[in-house]
């Protein structure tokens, strides 16, 4: 059946670049997956990992494995699943130059991912993502870089990814200014931007060029600010804010979360939820209908939309209980 360090080296170096034409993201969390796995049939087989061969892998092992990762790790379902695609993917890959082993690999494929609690979207209120912004001090060049990310971030809705990959080049701040970006599934697009947003972004583009590097937001040395540094440096902010704003007190705050703030505040400014599909790069409307339900606002006035003529607006709020009982006497 062979070994499986050739199978993964094709997969990771012409399939999933050439054929598949996989997101950096995707290709590192698949990767990250086949580090984790080796190590854990490494250790169950006392085989060395760049021993391994395609036939210690069965679906016993893989089942064993997201056991592994749910109680040893700790990790979710949505971690789970993901690490279970990426086993699939390599096999699916393999299954025609291994017939002998086809029999497997269909067990493999056919373990089902595993349903699990939809987590409540999060999301701030305009005084709460304020407040954040507020709370970033812009009397260094951290700061005030800081500032013009998250400003960015609230305004368009842009991924982490998206954020760390944006270069100088990729804002255009002239007549119908707005910033370009690679997403998910390699898809170019384009989100407009503010008037407030452009005005702060181009204050900083003014001293971004002192700097060395081509990145928008760099770290110290000019590079790219990676995914876990942007995520840290929101963690201290919002903790600064908490002090003046309550509403920020416990509530989990990424970088995503500024991501669904951007797309309630579009609907909250009525743009019709296919633009803001277009605008947030989902590959499809329905994946924008999530906000709908998110957003009690717009609940509240189709429920007003709805009512007897008769009916005053507005929540229903039960009369004193005092006040009824005396008047059911």
């Amino acid at each position: 059946m062979g070994p499986l360090a050739p199978i993964l080296q094709e997969y990771f170096t012409a399939y999933a670049v050439t054929q598949r034409a996989m997101s950096g993201a995707t290709i590192r969390a698949y990767r990250d997956t086949w580090r984790l796995f080796l190590a854990f049939l490494s250790n169950a087989t006392q085989v060395p990992a760049h021993q391994l061969q395609l036939a210690h892998i069965t679906p016993a092992d893989v089942v064993a494995f997201l056991d592994h990762l749910e109680r040893g790790r700790r990790n979710g379902v949505a971690t789970r699943n993901l690490r279970l695609a990426a086993i699939k993917s390599v096999m699916a890959f393999h299954a025609s130059k291994s017939p002998d082993y086809l029999d497997v690999i269909a067990r493999i494929n056919a373990i089902p991912v595993k349903k699990g609690p939809k987590p409540q979207m999060t999301f701030l209120t305009g005084a709460e993502a304020q407040a954040l912004l507020d709370a970033i001090p812009t009397d260094t060049w951290t700061g005030r870089r800081d500032r013009a990310m998250f400003t960015l971030a609230i305004q368009t809705g842009l991924r982490l990814s998206e954020i760390t990959s944006l270069q100088a080049a990729d804002l255009h701040l002239g007549a119908a200014a707005h910033v370009a970006c690679t997403g998910k599934g390699r898809k170019n697009r384009t989100t407009p931007l503010t008037i407030a947003t452009t005005t702060a972004l181009r204050t900083y583009l003014h001293e971004r060029t002192t700097r060395p590097g081509h990145a928008l937001f760099p770290g110290p040395r000019g590079d790219a600010l990676s995914a876990d540094a942007v995520q840290q440096r929101l963690k201290v902010h919002v903790t600064r804010a908490a002090a003046s704003s309550p509403g920020l007190v416990g509530k989990h705050v990424t970088v995503h979360t500024l991501r669904h703030t951007a797309a309630m505040r579009f609907l909250e400014a009525g743009i019709d939820s296919a633009v803001i599909a277009l605008w947030l790069g989902h590959e499809s409307i329905a994946t924008t209908s999530v906000y709908l339900h998110a957003d009690m606002n717009l609940k509240r006035a189709a429920l007003d939309r709805t009512r007897q003529p008769s009916s005053p607006a507005g929540d229903y709020h039960p009369g004193d209980p005092l006040l009824a009982w005396l008047q059911s006497l």
